[in-house]
Protein backbone atom coordinates (compact mmCIF):
# COMPACT_ATOMS: atom_id res chain seq x y z
CA UNK A 1 0.00 0.00 0.00
CA UNK A 2 1.61 3.13 -1.35
CA UNK A 3 1.80 6.09 1.48
CA UNK A 4 0.95 9.09 0.69
CA UNK A 5 2.63 12.06 2.35
CA UNK A 6 0.99 15.76 3.05
CA UNK A 7 2.41 18.47 1.32
CA UNK A 8 5.45 20.51 2.25
CA UNK A 9 4.07 23.67 3.81
CA UNK A 10 7.58 25.14 5.25
CA UNK A 11 8.53 27.77 2.97
CA UNK A 12 8.28 32.02 2.77
CA UNK A 13 4.89 32.05 4.45
CA UNK A 14 6.02 29.88 7.38
CA UNK A 15 8.98 32.07 8.06
CA UNK A 16 7.05 35.24 7.73
CA UNK A 17 4.03 33.31 10.62
CA UNK A 18 6.68 32.19 12.94
CA UNK A 19 8.14 35.80 13.01
CA UNK A 20 5.13 36.73 13.53
CA UNK A 21 4.05 34.45 16.53
CA UNK A 22 7.36 35.21 18.35
CA UNK A 23 6.29 38.73 18.02
CA UNK A 24 3.21 38.05 19.37
CA UNK A 25 4.37 36.47 22.22
CA UNK A 26 7.16 38.60 23.42
CA UNK A 27 4.23 41.90 23.30
CA UNK A 28 2.18 39.62 25.63
CA UNK A 29 5.05 39.01 27.66
CA UNK A 30 5.73 42.67 27.72
CA UNK A 31 2.24 43.67 28.67
CA UNK A 32 1.86 41.65 31.26
CA UNK A 33 4.97 42.09 33.08
CA UNK A 34 4.05 45.67 33.27
CA UNK A 35 1.34 44.54 36.08
CA UNK A 36 3.33 42.64 38.02
CA UNK A 37 5.83 45.21 38.75
CA UNK A 38 2.73 47.17 40.53
CA UNK A 39 3.04 45.47 44.26
CA UNK A 40 0.23 44.94 46.68
CA UNK A 41 0.21 47.14 49.61
CA UNK A 42 0.90 46.14 53.01
CA UNK A 43 -1.94 47.54 55.33
CA UNK A 44 -1.02 47.21 59.42
CA UNK A 45 -4.12 45.94 61.94
CA UNK A 46 -6.44 47.89 62.73
CA UNK A 47 -7.78 47.06 59.10
CA UNK A 48 -10.48 50.06 58.82
CA UNK A 49 -11.17 51.65 55.57
CA UNK A 50 -8.98 54.79 55.97
CA UNK A 51 -6.12 52.09 56.48
CA UNK A 52 -6.39 50.57 53.10
CA UNK A 53 -7.59 53.92 51.23
CA UNK A 54 -4.14 55.43 52.61
CA UNK A 55 -1.76 52.28 51.12
CA UNK A 56 -3.45 52.30 48.39
CA UNK A 57 -3.51 56.24 47.56
CA UNK A 58 0.36 55.70 46.48
CA UNK A 59 -0.20 53.31 44.15
CA UNK A 60 -2.29 55.81 41.95
CA UNK A 61 1.20 56.98 39.95
CA UNK A 62 2.24 53.15 39.80
CA UNK A 63 -1.80 52.42 37.79
CA UNK A 64 -1.34 55.40 35.80
CA UNK A 65 2.20 54.44 34.25
CA UNK A 66 0.72 51.05 33.79
CA UNK A 67 -1.89 52.14 32.06
CA UNK A 68 0.02 54.36 29.83
CA UNK A 69 2.51 51.93 28.99
CA UNK A 70 -0.17 49.38 28.25
CA UNK A 71 -2.07 51.49 25.81
CA UNK A 72 1.41 52.36 23.96
CA UNK A 73 2.77 49.26 23.82
CA UNK A 74 -0.42 48.33 22.39
CA UNK A 75 -0.24 50.80 19.78
CA UNK A 76 3.39 49.39 18.83
CA UNK A 77 1.95 45.73 18.42
CA UNK A 78 -1.21 46.92 16.30
CA UNK A 79 1.26 48.47 13.95
CA UNK A 80 3.57 45.65 14.03
CA UNK A 81 0.17 43.95 12.93
CA UNK A 82 -0.95 46.44 10.13
CA UNK A 83 2.60 46.67 8.64
CA UNK A 84 3.16 42.44 8.57
CA UNK A 85 -0.28 42.08 7.08
CA UNK A 86 1.01 43.72 3.94
CA UNK A 87 3.76 41.42 4.19
CA UNK A 88 3.55 38.57 1.57
CA UNK A 89 7.29 37.08 0.64
CA UNK A 90 9.96 36.55 3.16
CA UNK A 91 13.35 37.67 3.76
CA UNK A 92 16.36 37.51 6.00
CA UNK A 93 16.44 41.32 6.27
CA UNK A 94 13.22 41.31 8.39
CA UNK A 95 14.76 39.67 11.26
CA UNK A 96 17.37 41.92 13.08
CA UNK A 97 14.80 45.42 12.71
CA UNK A 98 12.44 42.65 14.34
CA UNK A 99 14.61 41.06 17.29
CA UNK A 100 15.70 44.88 18.20
CA UNK A 101 12.39 46.46 18.17
CA UNK A 102 11.87 43.49 20.17
CA UNK A 103 14.42 43.62 22.79
CA UNK A 104 13.15 47.23 23.20
CA UNK A 105 9.65 46.42 23.64
CA UNK A 106 10.57 43.63 26.58
CA UNK A 107 12.24 46.38 28.43
CA UNK A 108 9.81 48.71 29.03
CA UNK A 109 8.40 47.39 32.60
CA UNK A 110 11.57 48.05 33.80
CA UNK A 111 11.69 52.14 32.58
CA UNK A 112 7.70 51.88 33.59
CA UNK A 113 8.89 51.54 37.48
CA UNK A 114 11.40 53.74 37.17
CA UNK A 115 9.82 56.44 36.00
CA UNK A 116 6.50 55.62 38.06
CA UNK A 117 8.73 55.15 41.61
CA UNK A 118 10.05 58.41 40.88
CA UNK A 119 7.23 59.88 38.83
CA UNK A 120 7.64 64.04 38.23
CA UNK A 121 11.33 63.29 38.51
CA UNK A 122 13.60 64.51 35.23
CA UNK A 123 15.98 61.57 34.74
CA UNK A 124 13.42 59.03 35.16
CA UNK A 125 10.97 60.84 32.91
CA UNK A 126 13.42 61.72 30.42
CA UNK A 127 14.27 58.25 30.15
CA UNK A 128 11.07 56.44 29.79
CA UNK A 129 10.49 58.74 26.90
CA UNK A 130 13.58 57.94 25.11
CA UNK A 131 13.17 54.60 25.67
CA UNK A 132 10.09 55.06 24.10
CA UNK A 133 11.71 57.00 21.02
CA UNK A 134 14.45 54.16 20.74
CA UNK A 135 10.65 51.59 20.26
CA UNK A 136 9.44 54.45 17.72
CA UNK A 137 12.96 54.19 15.52
CA UNK A 138 12.65 50.20 15.19
CA UNK A 139 8.83 50.55 14.61
CA UNK A 140 9.53 52.63 11.35
CA UNK A 141 12.86 50.27 10.30
CA UNK A 142 10.63 47.04 10.42
CA UNK A 143 7.27 48.88 9.05
CA UNK A 144 9.76 50.36 6.24
CA UNK A 145 10.65 46.61 4.98
CA UNK A 146 7.78 44.82 5.96
CA UNK A 147 6.04 47.58 3.38
CA UNK A 148 8.41 47.92 0.85
CA UNK A 149 9.88 45.05 -1.64
CA UNK A 150 10.30 42.28 -1.94
CA UNK A 151 8.48 41.71 1.33
CA UNK A 152 5.12 43.63 0.34
CA UNK A 153 2.51 41.85 -1.50
CA UNK A 154 2.03 42.77 -5.27
CA UNK A 155 -1.16 44.04 -4.90
CA UNK A 156 -1.16 45.59 -1.41
CA UNK A 157 -1.99 49.72 -2.62
CA UNK A 158 0.99 51.99 -2.10
CA UNK A 159 -1.55 54.67 -0.04
CA UNK A 160 -1.89 51.74 2.46
CA UNK A 161 1.67 51.64 3.13
CA UNK A 162 2.51 55.05 3.29
CA UNK A 163 -0.75 54.99 5.98
CA UNK A 164 0.81 52.62 7.82
CA UNK A 165 4.43 54.44 7.48
CA UNK A 166 2.78 57.66 8.73
CA UNK A 167 1.69 56.37 11.57
CA UNK A 168 5.00 55.01 12.44
CA UNK A 169 6.26 58.46 11.86
CA UNK A 170 3.45 59.99 14.20
CA UNK A 171 4.45 57.67 16.98
CA UNK A 172 7.78 59.02 16.89
CA UNK A 173 7.21 62.83 16.99
CA UNK A 174 4.88 62.07 20.11
CA UNK A 175 7.61 59.99 21.76
CA UNK A 176 9.69 63.07 21.05
CA UNK A 177 7.24 65.31 22.38
CA UNK A 178 7.25 63.78 25.52
CA UNK A 179 11.37 63.54 25.72
CA UNK A 180 11.04 67.32 25.07
CA UNK A 181 8.48 67.67 27.80
CA UNK A 182 10.18 65.42 30.37
CA UNK A 183 13.25 68.34 30.46
CA UNK A 184 10.97 71.23 30.70
CA UNK A 185 7.99 69.76 33.15
CA UNK A 186 8.95 66.15 33.81
CA UNK A 187 5.20 65.82 35.26
CA UNK A 188 3.43 66.27 31.75
CA UNK A 189 6.07 63.94 29.94
CA UNK A 190 3.93 60.60 30.14
CA UNK A 191 0.67 62.64 29.29
CA UNK A 192 2.01 64.46 26.04
CA UNK A 193 2.04 61.02 24.47
CA UNK A 194 -1.51 61.23 23.87
CA UNK A 195 -0.48 64.00 21.37
CA UNK A 196 0.02 61.01 18.92
CA UNK A 197 -3.29 61.10 17.37
CA UNK A 198 -2.71 64.63 16.61
CA UNK A 199 0.65 64.20 14.80
CA UNK A 200 -1.35 61.74 12.74
CA UNK A 201 -3.49 63.84 11.36
CA UNK A 202 -1.47 66.66 11.07
CA UNK A 203 0.75 64.43 8.66
CA UNK A 204 -2.28 63.08 7.04
CA UNK A 205 -3.60 66.85 6.39
CA UNK A 206 0.23 67.75 5.06
CA UNK A 207 0.75 64.66 2.75
CA UNK A 208 -2.88 63.18 2.34
CA UNK A 209 -2.18 59.24 1.03
CA UNK A 210 -3.05 59.44 -2.37
CA UNK A 211 -4.53 56.07 -4.11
Amino acid sequence: MQTTHAPDTHGPGHAIERLIFFSDAVFAIAITLLIIEIHVPEVHPPFTDAAFLRALAPLGVEFLSFFVSFFVIGAFWAGHHRAFDCARHWSPRLILPNLFMLSTVAAMPFFTAFSSEYYGHRVPSALYAFWMMLIAVANIWVQRLATSPPVVGERVAKAHCRVIRQRGIATLLGTMSAFAMALIFPFASQMTLATIPLWRLLLQRLSPPRA
